[in-house]
């Protein structure tokens, strides 16, 4: 239950990208260096957004 939760509390970059109907490649600039991004690296480097930083961007864009 703990991790469904978490998962819940995060998007990936793909739903961020579906969300606001931009590219992938866009979403990871815009997200890559915000703080509270979780980044794991592995074989393939993986970003997580928090949903309070996905809010925050989101504002940043349409504020403008």
């Amino acid at each position: 239950m703990h991790h469904e939760k978490a998962k819940d509390e995060t998007y990936t970059v793909s739903e961020v990208a579906r969300l606001l109907a931009y590219s992938r490649r866009t979403i990871i600039r815009l997200f890559e260096h915000e703080p509270g991004v979780i980044i794991k690296q592995g074989k393939r480097r993986t970003l997580r957004i928090p949903r309070a930083v996905y809010h925050k961007v989101v504002y940043k864009l349409t504020v403008r």
